[in-house]
Order: structure tokens, then C-alpha cells, then sequence
């Protein structure tokens, strides 16, 4: 379970939207240099991700095991990825706040 499970009772009806929707209502309304930063801190995590997953497979079929992976768990990824999402827009909502 997400740390967000909660939230997702009713995907249509979370503030008024779905914690997709959010996320870009909410990165709309800040800074082209705010948003660029957590881009980039979100490619580094991909990266750091990418990397501890070669350790344990080829690195050349990374692509096909995570796509594999993403069909064989979808509906846990589309879970996960809704915390996800709940988690970068917090994220963007604390570094305006600092």
C-alpha cells in the first residue's frame, strides 16, 4: 500500500481532480526554474533507479524488463503511480513554501 491510499477512494473527486490532474495544476502556477529543478532531481532518481536495477539485470534489456514488468503489475504500477505523483506535487508545494 501507498502512502497516499487513502486519497485514492475516489480518483475523480481528490480536490476536486485526479492526483495526475494536480500535479500539473499545480506545477502550472510555479517557476519554469522551480519546475526544471524537480525535473532534473526526478531524472537523477530515475537514473540512480536504472542503475540499481542493472545490477541484477542485463542493463542492454532494462527497457524490456521494466516494460514486461509494468504489464505483468499494472494495476499495482498505476497505484503506485498515483502515489507518485501525490508525492512530486507535495514536493513542489514545499519548495515554493521554503
Amino acid at each position: 500500500m501507498g502512502k497516499f491510499d487513502a486519497l485514492f477512494e475516489d480518483e475523480d473527486d481528490i480536490f476536486a481532480g485526479s492526483p495526475v490532474s494536480k500535479y500539473w495544476d499545480i506545477s502550472a502556477q510555479l517557476s519554469e526554474d522551480l519546475i526544471k529543478d524537480e525535473f532534473d532531481l526526478l531524472i537523477q532518481r530515475i537514473a540512480v533507479m536504472e542503475a540499481m536495477l542493472a545490477e541484477t539485470h542485463d542493463y542492454e534489456d532494462l527497457d524490456k524488463t521494466i516494460k514486461n514488468y509494468a504489464v505483468i503489475n499494472m494495476d499495482k504500477i498505476d497505484h503506485l503511480k498515483k502515489s507518485v505523483y501525490m508525492e512530486l506535487a507535495g514536493q513542489l508545494i514545499y519548495r515554493v513554501a521554503e
